[in-house]
C-alpha cells in the first residue's frame, strides 16, 4: 500500500491538472482570425476577391472582433496580389474597417539615422487598414540577408513611430501594432539573451504586445510553454503575447494549450485547419477545445453552433474539395462513431458532443470494432429507414459476418453503401448464404 506522502504527493498531481483545467476554462482569449490569409496560402487554388468579400462579413457574424485581410509583406511587392485588391475595395466602397490588420514588415533605419519604410508599411497607410501584425525575425537563419541585430533594434522603434504618424488607427486613434517574431520559437531556443533585449525594447514601445511563431511546427509543447513563459516574465501585462503554431510535428494544439497556460493571451490563426504548411493549430480546433472544458467566455463571445459547418464551408471553398476525413474536430470522421462507448457526451467531464459546434453525430463501419449501434445506424443512413427497422438478430448476424469475412481473408469495405446492402442481404437471407454462414444464422 503507498505511503500517506506517496498518496499526497499524486492528489498534488491530481490537484495542479484540474487547476489548469479551471485556468483554461476561465480565459478570455484574444484571436485575430486570419482565414482570408493563412488558409488560401496552402490551399490548391486560393481566394479571389469576391470569395473574400463574401467571407468577411461571416467571420464578423460569427463572432470575431480582429481579422486579418491579408498580407502586405510579400516578395515582389510591385506585382500586386488578390490581398491588394481586397483591399482597395473595401477602402473604396467605406468599409467598417474596425478590428481589421494586415501583416506588414519592418522598414530600416540606417547608421546614420535615415529611416526607410517598407512597401507594405505604406500600402497599410495607402489601404486605410487602421491596424498591423508587423514581422520581424531575430534568429540567425531568420535575419540572414536582411539584417543584422543593431539593425533590427534600430528599426523596430523607427517603424513603430512611422506607423503611429502615418496610418490613421479605429476612430482617429494611432494604429494597434503587434510585432510578431516569425521565428521566436527559434529565437528563445538560439540566441535567449539577445531575444530578451528585444523584448525589452518592445515593451518601452507603444504597442499592443507580440506574437511569434512556431513556423515549422517543429518545437514540442513543453519548449513553447517555456518560450511563452519566459516571453511574458520579460514582458508582463498588460502588453498581450499571441502565438500562431503550424503542424509540422503533430504538436501545434497541445503547444497551443501549453502556450496558454504559461501566459499567452491567445493567438492568430484561421478558423480551418489547413495552412501554409500541412495544418496549424487552427482558432476552431483551440475554440472547440475550449468548450471542451466549459469555457463559458467563448460562448459569449461566438457562435460556436455555428463553428463546424463554417469551418468546413470555408476550408471546402479554399481547396474546391472535401475537408480530410481524418481532421480532428473538423474532420468528417471526427463525429462518425465505429463503436458505441465512443460516444461522446455532454454531462462527461472533457467531452465534446458534435452538436455544442453544429454537428451531429453520423457512423461508419469498421469490420474489426463495430458494434450494434454504429451498424444499425450507417444502414439507417444508407437507406433512410429509421434505426429501430433492423433488428438485434439481424445487426448481430451482420457482425459476426464481417468477423468471418476477415478471417477468411476478404478485406470488404462495409462502409461503402453497396457492400453494406449486400452484408444486410445476406445475414437475412441465410439460405443464399454458403453453408458456413446459413449454419450461423440457424444457431442464432
Amino acid at each position: 500500500m503507498a505511503s500517506k506522502d506517496a498518496r499526497d504527493r499524486a492528489r498534488a498531481v491530481l490537484k495542479d491538472a484540474r487547476k489548469k483545467v479551471e485556468k483554461l476554462a476561465g480565459i478570455k482569449p484574444f484571436l485575430i482570425d486570419i482565414s482570408l490569409r493563412e488558409n488560401p496560402v496552402g490551399s490548391r487554388v486560393g481566394q479571389t476577391i469576391e470569395e473574400k468579400m463574401a467571407i468577411l462579413p461571416r467571420l464578423r457574424e460569427f463572432g470575431f472582433e480582429n481579422i486579418s485581410l491579408g498580407t502586405l509583406d510579400y516578395a515582389m511587392p510591385d506585382e500586386p496580389e488578390v490581398d491588394d485588391d481586397f483591399m482597395r475595395r473595401l477602402r473604396d466602397t467605406g468599409a467598417d474597417l474596425r478590428g481589421c490588420y494586415a501583416f506588414t514588415a519592418i522598414g530600416l533605419k540606417d547608421a546614420h539615422g535615415v529611416f526607410t519604410p517598407d512597401p507594405s508599411q505604406i500600402k497599410l497607410r495607402d489601404y486605410g487598414v487602421p491596424n498591423t501584425v508587423h514581422e520581424i525575425y531575430l534568429s540567425r537563419f531568420g535575419m540572414q540577408g536582411m539584417y543584422d541585430l543593431e539593425t533590427l533594434k534600430r528599426g523596430i522603434p523607427a517603424s513603430v513611430q512611422w506607423l503611429i504618424d502615418h496610418v490613421k488607427g479605429e476612430n482617429g486613434g494611432p494604429p494597434r501594432i503587434f510585432i510578431n517574431i516569425v521565428d521566436g520559437c527559434d529565437a528563445f531556443a538560439e540566441r535567449p539573451e539577445e531575444t530578451f533585449d528585444v523584448l525589452e525594447l518592445i515593451g518601452g514601445l507603444p504597442v499592443e504586445g507580440i506574437t511569434m511563431e512556431d513556423d515549422r511546427g517543429t518545437y514540442m509543447p513543453f519548449q513553447v510553454g517555456a518560450y511563452v513563459a519566459a516571453a511574458r516574465a520579460i514582458l508582463p501585462a498588460p502588453k498581450k503575447i499571441l502565438v500562431h503554431l503550424h503542424a509540422g510535428g503533430g504538436f501545434e494544439n497541445a503547444s497551443l494549450i501549453e502556450a496558454l497556460l504559461n501566459g499567452a493571451d491567445g493567438a492568430w490563426g484561421g478558423l480551418p485547419k489547413q495552412a501554409a504548411v500541412i495544418g496549424h493549430a487552427s482558432l476552431g480546433e483551440l475554440l472547440a477545445n475550449l468548450a471542451r472544458v466549459k469555457n463559458h467566455e467563448i460562448e459569449r463571445m461566438f457562435r460556436l453552433k455555428e463553428l463546424l459547418p463554417l469551418a468546413t464551408r470555408l476550408q471546402v471553398l479554399d481547396e474546391r474539395g472535401p475537408v480530410p476525413d481524418d481532421v480532428p474536430v473538423l474532420g468528417n470522421n471526427a463525429y462518425r462513431l465505429s463503436l458505441s462507448s465512443f460516444r461522446q457526451r455532454d454531462d462527461r467531464f472533457m467531452d465534446l458532443p458534435p452538436e455544442r459546434i453544429g454537428g451531429r453525430y453520423r457512423y461508419r463501419i469498421c469490420p474489426v470494432v463495430s458494434d450494434a449501434e454504429p451498424v444499425r445506424g450507417r444502414l439507417a443512413e444508407v437507406t433512410g429507414k429509421a434505426p429501430e427497422t433492423y433488428s438485434d438478430a439481424v445487426v448481430e448476424r451482420m457482425i459476426r459476418l464481417m468477423r468471418r469475412d476477415l478471417r477468411e481473408g476478404r478485406r470488404i469495405d462495409y462502409d461503402e453503401p453497396l457492400h453494406l446492402l449486400r452484408l444486410h442481404y445476406r445475414a437475412t437471407h441465410p439460405h443464399d448464404a454458403p453453408p458456413m454462414e446459413r449454419q450461423a444464422a440457424h444457431e442464432h
